[in-house]
């Protein structure tokens, strides 16, 4: 993501030509991506990693912009589109109505400032503590956070509020709240990202519950010094007023054309649309009801009607009388977003390049052949750096360090680009600009690495940063969720194991037979990822290496490019120095099923086999969590995005998947049915009523469905049901049943038989030494704060310590 902010510099009273002028873009520090000053317009560039490299262009309008600010930003969209070839997709947003697409950018949240420029405000930079500021909380699964007047008075019981006084942060839970522990969870990441990227880590986050404040008074008399004693009751709760995200029935298409020497607009057809209606010597304009229009430019269209194909939009809108906040895209022929393409019965793809890689196009396409994308000519061009979102061509120099004992231990260069699950690691990464040393410094945290690990990488992050004065720009970066710059500076060789660790003299246990997922194109943006070694990991889209005691396959599924199976040969003489062996889908070897445990059903739609899929899949939360039924779509999505809470529902064209979370109620269970068929029946595209629904309970997903996630996590959701039985000792022990394999197994001692007990009055087969080891790991963790395996890789003094603060020394 690259964005700029459209500032007025200028007085209000200078004519109109000056005004345009005086108009700038200014570079947005990449600390302040997700800050937005309600007085200013923001031009956001995002370039998706895949083979497509789409590239999209948003300007965001916010609430108190003024007109020329507004048109200053349209127009500056309208030049780089022209400047990028007609290639980006662009987007028209409001604040308080972002489009999904564009929220999902920001993962750990929007916040919404007050004032711009003008005002004096400016964003806020790293390390600066003079700070008071109240954030108003609001959202699900995209949240945004809008600054408040700093007092009792912009509270609710319903909300949650952020508190930001600089070096503390306090984070307040509505006492009605309660139901909505996401929102929790998700304000503290705010929380954490403000102090990781505003503050350089140099900042305190506590939490205060809005119905118990009593036992929280230290903070409490923190908040009163600030906002003074609250006088009289709280607000009540404000409903949550967006609308339902349904495909709206009411689709249109108008036609946009010059030919009578005059720009006219004329409605030609209803839905369902068909491709054909679109001639590429004309422009069109796609109205959903008003819920969204689309704008589409024929590559032969006059430049009048190409230039002026925002404009025309955003004059519909008013013609139309739709609200100011409707969103618009405006796109080139051949440059089509999938959500435009699900506004059609029928697509059919131009020149798709299949099986040879992906190709890019630099500078004007009409001009310039298409060539390979080369990391190497970013500095030759500024404009393709920020498309790609690199700061460089990643050859600068790189030091990584890991966490051990909660100090910072270098990692030997031949190893660099490794990283362990069980691990945190801190990457600086230096280069030249402009004759002056640049530093970036990732916060690698593994999946399973300790909460103190994760606390001591902070920690040392600000240490590396004061020992450069500030200047690195701290990217926090979790397992699985790498940035493409992250992958280029280890030049496709970025490996990363699921468990473990990468310390010296520590022996990880020998899974006998690994499986790693490979993505990726060229070096710049290519990782292997290790999955369960089974067979149902597979997909057919991918490039997998299966590495046994004997041998390593390289498995190469149907939809995989040339360019795929090149980094996948390369990758696998990193992993393995054993023989290799090609394995083509269909065609594997009875070894090759053996090592895995043996065939069973994998990813193998044949949608899976296209390099670009015609129509991409869509996911979208179903949740009545704001006390009515609400359909909310999550763009770029993840294994992470299903919520246990709730019903998610995945299209995927020819299937429709009905995601049921272990804590999702009945309603709505059932509301996402109806809606499944409401979705399916009232799409524009004139979906086939026929299109299978399928229901999928948590934890037991069927390959089909895993198969659009990337490295899926089969052992995320465990199921299980505890019970309770007595042994001939007439003590009580906690037994397991899974469900998936039918059997029990003793897992632990009551945490209450050991906890603060003498050697006297633990169960006689306890070692009193040991008491830890005779825990169910549910407890274990409780208790520890740990998994076992983190436990042991401790020093023994921390384990120790651990022990004596839960009671078992």
């Amino acid at each position: 993501v690259v964005i700029s902010r459209a500032a007025y510099k200028g007085s209000r009273s200078t004519t109109l030509k000056s005004r345009n002028l005086k108009m700038q873009m200014v570079p947005v520090p990449e600390q302040a991506y997700g800050n937005f000053f309600e007085g200013d317009c923001y031009i956001v560039l995002y370039t998706t990693l895949n083979s497509t490299g789409q590239m999209d262009i948003h300007y965001w309008i916010g609430n108190t912009s003024s007109q020329d600010e507004q048109g200053a930003a349209a127009i500056y969209v309208t030049q780089m589109d022209e400047f990028l070839g007609g290639k980006p997709i662009q987007h028209r947003e409001v604040q308080g109505c972002e489009s999904p697409k564009f929220q999902s950018y920001f993962k750990s949240g929007m916040v919404y400032k007050k004032g711009g420029v003008e005002s004096g405000f400016r964003h806020v930079d790293t390390n600066v503590y003079n700070i008071l500021r109240l954030l108003h909380i609001k959202g699900m699964k995209n949240i945004t956070a809008t600054e408040v007047n700093v007092s009792w008075n912009s509270f609710n019981k319903g909300d949650i509020f952020l508190l930001d006084m600089g070096k503390v942060i306090i984070q307040w839970n509505g006492p009605e709240s309660n139901r909505r522990e996401k929102l929790k969870v998700s304000a503290v990441l705010l929380a954490n990202d403000i102090r990781d990227r505003e503050r350089g880590g140099r900042a305190q986050i506590a939490v205060v519950e809005g119905g118990c404040e009593g036992d929280s008074p230290e903070l409490m008399k923190i908040m009163e010094t600030v906002l003074g004693k609250r006088e009289g009751p709280l607000k009540e709760a404000i409903p949550d007023d967006r609308p339902d995200l349904y495909q709206t029935s009411n689709i249109r298409l108008y036609q946009v054309s010059d030919a009578s020497g005059s720009l006219v607009v004329q409605e030609v057809a209803t839905q369902p649309l068909t491709q054909d209606l679109l001639h590429s010597s004309d422009c069109y304009i796609v109205d959903q009801g008003g819920v969204s229009i689309s704008v589409w430019k024929g590559k032969d269209a006059s430049p009048e009607e190409r230039r002026s194909a925002l404009s025309r939009a955003v004059g519909f809108i008013k013609a139309k009388n739709y609200p100011s906040s409707t969103h618009v895209e405006v796109m080139c022929e051949g440059g089509e977003s999938a959500m435009f393409k699900q506004l059609f019965k029928t697509w059919k793809e131009k020149g798709q390049t299949r099986g040879l890689g992906s190709t890019y196009s630099v500078g004007k396409t009409a001009k310039v052949d298409q060539i390979k994308f080369d990391v190497m000519q970013l500095h030759a061009c500024p404009e393709l750096a920020a498309q790609e979102r690199m700061v460089d061509d990643a050859s600068g120099e790189v030091q990584v360090w890991r966490i051990e004992n909660l100090e910072l231990q270098e990692v030997p260069q031949n190893t660099h680009g490794q990283f362990y699950g069980g691990d945190c690691y801190l990457v600086l990464y230096t280069y030249m600009k402009s004759n002056k040393q640049q530093y970036i410094l990732y916060m690698w945290l593994g999946r399973h690495a300790t909460q103190d690990e994760i606390t001591a990488c902070a920690y040392q992050a600000v240490n590396v940063d004061n020992k450069y004065n500030g200047a690195p720009v701290q990217v926090r970066v979790t397992m699985g969720k790498e940035p493409r710059h992250f992958l280029a500076i280890f030049k496709g060789k970025l490996i990363i194991y699921e468990g473990g660790t990468g310390r010296a003299g520590v022996v990880n246990p020998d899974p006998g037979v690994r499986l790693f997922q490979v993505r990726g194109e060229q070096e710049w943006n290519t990782k292997a990822t290790e999955v369960p070694a089974r067979a149902s990991s597979l997909n057919s889209n991918d490039v997998f290496l299966l590495k046994t005691e004997q041998m390593c396959y390289l498995w190469y599924g149907k939809g995989c490019s040339g360019d795929e199976r090149e980094m996948g040969k390369a990758m696998a003489d990193l992993l393995s120095k054993q023989d290799k062996q090609t394995v083509m889908e269909s065609q594997e070897p009875a070894e090759f099923w053996v090592a895995l445990g043996g065939k069973a059903p994998y990813a193998s739609n044949k949608r899976l086999q296209q390099e670009k899929p015609l129509h991409q899949p869509r996911l979208f939360e179903c949740s009545n969590q704001t006390g009515r039924f609400l359909m909310t779509e999550i763009d770029e999505f993840t294994q992470e995005d299903l919520d246990e809470d709730d019903v998610m529902l995945l299209d995927t064209w020819d299937e429709i998947f009905l995601w049921i979370g272990r804590s999702a109620n009945d309603y709505e269970t059932n509301e996402a049915h109806t809606s499944a068929v409401e979705y399916l029946n009232t799409h524009p595209a004139g979906r086939d009523p026929g299109t299978p629904i399928i229901t999928v309970k948590q934890g037991f997903e069927p390959p089909t469905f895993t198969g659009w996630f990337n490295a899926w996590d089969p052992h995320k959701w465990s199921v299980s049901v505890t019970l309770y039985v007595f042994s001939f000792y007439t003590r009580a022990i906690i037994v397991t049943m899974h469900s998936r394999t039918g059997t029990f197994k003793a897992t632990g001692i009551p945490a209450e038989l050991l906890i603060n007990k003498g050697p006297g009055e633990l169960p006689n087969e306890v070692d009193p030494g040991k008491k830890e080891e005779y825990l169910s790991d549910a407890d274990f963790e409780l208790l520890l704060g740990s998994s076992r395996t983190d436990f042991n890789r401790l020093p023994k003094w921390r384990q120790n310590h651990l022990k004596k603060e839960a009671g078992l020394f």
